[in-house]
């Protein structure tokens, strides 16, 4: 397995695993998607090293993040990432999201203001799109297939036969790892709480969406869909389209890629990470002005 230090950050009486790495006056922050946590961007951090510090992390009850008995919601989550960026990171920085990740950065962002340099999504949950409408419905299924998971991953050959999809993207180390740390019954546990936060932001962020960020936003969605949405995949598309364009600067992409588009196209993540550092003004000094 990958093998890399980090520590342990106290966040609103919770505790989250961080782990920084790379050089340079920059920061980037890396925000991962539902069911996952800091290993699911490491095709994409040694690309960056010589140009920035970077900080990822596991959200409160995965990987080696301290536990939580009750679930989170997507408001306490965003908390948690405000909290660990004013504990770990001076300054101004760019923030990557992943999938549900898009939630947490979105709703994080309205907080962290002038703090931010600019804003990646990669495939982020469109809360508008019609797929959404009967949401809870299709959380109920989802949940039980995976409490069904949750008691059966403690046998490993199994736990390796059901995340065929991650192994076959994610580097072969970063595989290991989340097959340790993220494909365990306790992180099944909490990959179906996160699918339930999800559920219950979705009606409060379209009655009230988050204030649009006002920095630089780059939005990549996925031109393949995901296991079950084809249907629905145009929709979704069309979502995250028309919420980034409406922004102040905003810029829509389309990615030759399935839904882990941080594995797939780990090269074009790097660069548009590389674009929102350049577009923006460099730290001058320790940052705390911009706190």
């Amino acid at each position: 397995m990958r093998q890399q230090r980090g520590r342990a950050v106290p966040v609103n009486g919770r505790s989250v695993y961080v782990e920084e790495s790379g050089t340079g006056p920059d920061h980037v922050v890396f925000e991962a998607g539902g069911g996952m946590g800091r290993t699911c961007w490491d095709s994409v951090r040694p690309l960056l090293l010589d140009r920035a510090r970077l900080v990822a992390y596991d959200r409160a009850g995965f990987g080696r993040s301290g536990r939580t008995e009750a679930g989170l919601s997507i408001d306490d989550m965003a908390a948690d990432l405000v909290a660990m960026v004013e504990a770990v990171v001076p300054g101004r920085f760019v923030l990557v999201a992943h999938s549900m990740g898009g939630l947490v950065a979105r709703r994080a962002a309205e907080a962290l203001g002038p703090r931010l340099r600019g804003l990646l999504l990669l495939d982020p949950t469109a809360e508008t799109a019609p797929v959404y409408d009967t949401f809870d419905r299709t959380v109920t299924q989802v949940d039980r297939s995976l409490a069904m998971l949750q008691a059966l991953v403690r046998f490993r050959w199994f736990a390796r036969l059901t995340s065929g999809n991650v192994r076959r993207v994610f580097p072969a180390d970063a595989y290991e790892t989340m097959l340790a740390e993220d494909f365990v019954p306790a992180g099944i546990a909490q990959t179906r709480k996160e699918i339930k936060a999800v559920a219950e932001a979705i009606p409060r962020f379209r009655a009230a969406p988050p204030a649009p960020p006002t920095c630089p936003t780059v939005l990549r969605s996925a031109s393949r869909p995901q296991p079950g949405r084809a249907r629905h995949h145009a929709g979704l598309v069309e979502h995250q389209r028309r919420w980034v364009e409406a922004l102040p600067d905003g810029r829509f992409e389309r990615a030759d890629s399935g839904h882990f588009i941080q594995a797939e196209q780990p090269g074009v993540v790097a660069d548009r990470v590389r674009e929102l550092l350049d577009a923006s003004r460099p730290d001058t000094g320790t940052g705390e002005e911009a706190r």
